[in-house]
């Protein structure tokens, strides 16, 4: 039985990647904690997985509100994936970005264009980009 390997771009803007027995599939980031459930709960139900999130921080140019909800959705993730019991690692930005040879240095047109690159049969937005880019990774690591 293969494994599905999950890539997770936190917040408002990103998105939930998973690829099992070679096929992508993407979400773009649901906007209740009942959905971000049911999406997790649904790709766990099918097997084996393993899901990779994007390691973040808030960042000076954040005001306080918005770099506590930015912390508060990670936080739900990462609760989402334990009640789920989907095993994962946090993964910095540019180590994936390295091993997929796009860093992006801030330019979000990089990733969305290795995303299309490597999943030509997929409609790749900015959001659902660094999902599909770090689930991509995830497979490599797990070989």
């Amino acid at each position: 039985m293969s494994k599905t390997i999950i890539g997770i771009d936190p917040g408002a803007n990103g998105a939930i990647a998973w690829i099992k027995e070679g096929k992508p599939c993407v979400e773009k980031m649901p906007d209740t904690l009942q959905d971000l459930w049911e999406i997790l709960r649904d790709i766990a139900s099918e097997g084996k997985c393993h899901a990779y999130l994007e390691q973040v921080h808030s960042s000076p140019q954040m005001g306080v509100k918005s770099a506590f909800t930015f912390g508060n959705g990670f936080g739900h993730l990462e609760m989402a994936l334990t009640a789920a019991c989907i095993p994962f690692a946090r993964i910095r930005p540019q180590v994936w970005q390295k091993e997929l040879g796009c860093l992006t240095k801030g330019d979000k047109n990089v990733s969305k264009r290795k995303a299309q690159e490597l999943f030509p049969s997929m409609k790749v937005t900015h959001a659902t980009a660094d999902a599909l880019l770090i689930a991509k990774y995830g497979t490599q690591q797990t070989k």
